[in-house]
């Protein structure tokens, strides 16, 4: 027990002790680091560019790493992103002996003491002409600054929308210094490309590189190199969002169009149906205007609102001469002779187009059909028999009518009363024929004028039938070669 006790209160004092000496070398540092403070900034001016000869380039090594995109802006053309700056150069006044300070290697001191060299966003498109956020510095004992800086940038990127929403954007992030040029601070990229290691997924974006490109400008006005940095972000949308609420709805909303053909002439829908098809595209397109940059690229899926709300316009004028001529009445001239071949008789086989009542799947109609055509034909036999009688009746009348007037000469006894009878029973003969065949020519007239209203009808359901294949073909490649861009 007394070892035991012994050992543990050795142990802490041991514990102590190091903590003491931590703390006095901890404060030993604070002190140091205090002196060096003093001495380094006591005749140091952050206004001139920190080199022992004014001859010599400061070389400015510089490091993008993109942390997030925060909006990409395609109507006005602007990109929001939160970057991280690093920059790093060499202080020719800044420099001590690390031993001389116990050691001391580094120190961290606000940004604002320090000449920083003057690189800005030369593509920026923001308001606010804010400066980088004044972070601290490290400041090593060679010399060598680091500066890291966060910073939210929006900048100008040309946004191509011909493809959208299948779409990629390139936007250039040029960083230069705004009044050194390449004689007095050059610009050195520290990596190939930005850094991508700390990006944040983005909802809307898939980041596929971030190259950078050192670029020596001369001016105009200037003979002097002026030389910057490009990183070029390469973008591609995801485009599922786009696909089901702008592209899918428009694709089931075109193949409605179509069978604006199918539906009967008489249910007076055919018209309303084209104009709320119409009018429901107008609307998506709208919502793909608004957000989208008034250049005169046309968006892809804009240039697929356009043809389909054509193609109802078109097929809505096509429904309404349809409809024309089903209506065509007993007014209407008969359907020609080339229109009864091609269309009647070839194309209605074609689409499955038959008269009213008939089907494909019911033969027992056609029979019916045929049996009232049979007693049509046998009706009509009979009506013409009776006609003939009628006709032989109403010359045997009229021979005995010649018979009794030449008789009647010869003759004034009793039997004149039934001779006038027998004449008057001869006029009720032909005023009765008369009128038999009125009514037989009115229902031949009405006969022919409801067959040349069947035909019309026919040709004009043939017509609806042909174009709404016509249309549903267009719809389905359409639709097709919309898709296909995605892939």
């Amino acid at each position: 027990m007394k070892r035991n006790s012994l050992s543990s209160f050795s142990v802490s004092l041991w514990l102590l002790f190091t903590a003491v000496m931590l703390q006095a070398v901890e404060s030993a540092k604070g002190k140091y680091a205090h002196m060096l403070f003093n001495e380094l900034f006591e005749d140091y001016s952050n206004a001139l560019r920190p080199v022992e000869d004014t001859d010599k380039v400061l070389n400015v090594t510089l490091q993008i790493t993109l942390s997030q995109i925060k909006d990409m802006d395609e109507r006005n053309q602007i990109l929001s992103a939160y970057l991280w700056i690093r920059q790093s150069w060499y202080d020719a006044y800044l420099k001590w002996d690390k031993d001389k300070y116990d050691g001391l290697d580094s120190i961290r001191i606000p940004s604002n003491l320090v000449w920083r060299p003057d690189i800005v966003l030369y593509n920026k498109a923001d308001d606010d002409f804010s400066e980088p956020v004044n972070t601290n510095v490290v400041l090593r004992y060679d010399g060598k600054i680091t500066w890291d800086a966060p910073a939210i940038t929006k900048s100008s990127c040309v946004v191509d929308v011909s493809y959208f929403p299948f779409d990629s954007q390139q936007c250039n992030l040029t960083f230069g210094s705004w009044t050194y040029n390449g004689n007095q601070v050059d610009i050195v990229n520290s990596l190939d490309s930005g850094d991508l290691s700390d990006f944040i997924e983005d909802v809307e974006w898939e980041i596929h590189g971030m190259p950078a490109v050192k670029n020596v400008i001369t001016y105009g006005c200037c003979s002097e190199p002026y030389p910057d940095v490009t990183f070029t972000l390469i973008l591609k949308r995801k485009s599922s969002f786009y696909i089901f609420n702008l592209l899918l709805p428009c694709i089931l909303i075109s193949f409605l169009a179509p069978l604006g053909f199918y539906l009967p002439a008489d249910s007076g829908e055919k018209v309303s149906l084209g104009v709320t098809v119409l009018l429901a595209l107008t609307v998506f397109q709208l919502m793909v205007a608004e957000i989208m940059p008034p250049s005169e690229n046309v968006p892809l899926i804009g240039k697929y609102y356009i043809a389909t709300m054509t193609m109802i316009t078109a097929s809505t004028a096509l429904t309404i001469i349809i409809m024309n001529l089903h209506h065509c009445g007993s007014e209407a001239k008969p359907v020609p002779q080339w229109a009864r071949v091609v269309i009647l008789d070839y194309m209605s086989k074609i689409f499955f187009v038959y008269d009213v009542g008939e089907n494909c799947t019911s033969p027992k109609r056609e029979k019916e059909e045929e049996h009232k055509l049979e007693g049509d034909d046998g009706c009509e036999g009979r009506h013409k028999e009776v006609r003939s009688h009628l006709s032989n009746n109403r010359n045997d009348d009229c021979d005995l009518k010649e018979k009794l007037n030449g008789n009647l000469h010869k003759s004034y006894g009793v039997h004149g009363e039934n001779v006038r009878e027998t004449v008057n029973c001869c006029s009720c003969y032909k005023m009765l024929i008369k009128n038999i065949e009125y009514i037989a020519n009115c229902v031949r007239d009405h006969k022919a004028n409801r067959a040349k209203g069947i035909e019309w009808k026919k040709v004009a359901k043939v017509m609806d039938r042909f174009f709404m294949w016509i249309f549903f073909i267009m719809v389905f490649f359409m639709s097709v070669l919309i898709i296909g861009k995605a892939a």
